[in-house]
């Protein structure tokens, strides 16, 4: 298979690939201090716990809006790197693959948390929350890697890389799914009258 490697110049294109890794990596550091400095506010860094104090709601507007931005960059970054909307969308899949796998590599060692794969977790606070075990979003990641990876590297003009439309409703299907599985978890665990345990 003819790789971008081969069609815009390797140098070029692996260049752009060590810089969509080292930002994605960047930004999962990010991710875990910024979680490490919230839940120390509320005192437990174990989202499935009781937590000794909350969040006001000017603090969680303020995650809601981190978390939107976040996504943002990660996917603008994806969009610097690649040279058609194949292989920037791929870009940014990548990109968030590695974000959300490297955050929980790094909050391991800030926090002592997750203990294990099966650990629950906030996943995400938008459009709700998210509740899941660690090793859902995880072997989601590796997915995404794999799959955004692949775009990015295999698109070219001559060669388009995408999935057959058969596959893509297949993703699109799986996603929303898996979307409902975390959000309608996250509404059976969470309170409805108190502001919910800090994640992401």
């Amino acid at each position: 298979m003819r790789t971008s490697l081969e069609g815009n110049g390797t140098a070029g294109v692996r260049s752009r690939l060590v810089m969509v890794i080292v930002y994605a990596v960047a930004m999962a550091w990010v991710e875990a201090a910024v979680v490490l400095d919230l839940r120390t506010l509320i005192g437990q860094y174990n989202p499935a716990l009781p937590a000794r104090g909350e969040l006001s709601r000017h603090l969680l507007l303020a995650e809601c809006i981190r978390e939107a931005a976040t996504l943002t960059m990660l996917f603008a970054v994806g969009w610097l790197a690649g040279r058609s909307w194949r292989s920037r969308l791929g870009a940014g899949v990548m990109a968030f693959g590695l974000w959300d796998i490297g955050y929980y590599l790094f909050l391991v060692p800030l926090t002592g948390w997750p203990t294990s794969p099966a650990d629950w977790d906030i996943l995400f606070l938008l459009p709700l929350p998210w509740w899941g075990p660690v090793w859902a979003p995880a072997s989601i990641a590796v997915l995404m890697i794999l799959g955004g990876g692949t775009v990015f590297l295999c698109d070219t003009p001559e060669t388009p890389c995408w999935p057959r439309p058969w596959a893509v409703t297949a993703a699109g299907v799986g996603a929303g799914l898996a979307l409902l599985v975390f959000m309608s978890e996250a509404l059976r665990a969470l309170p409805t009258d108190e502001a919910p345990p800090l994640g992401r």
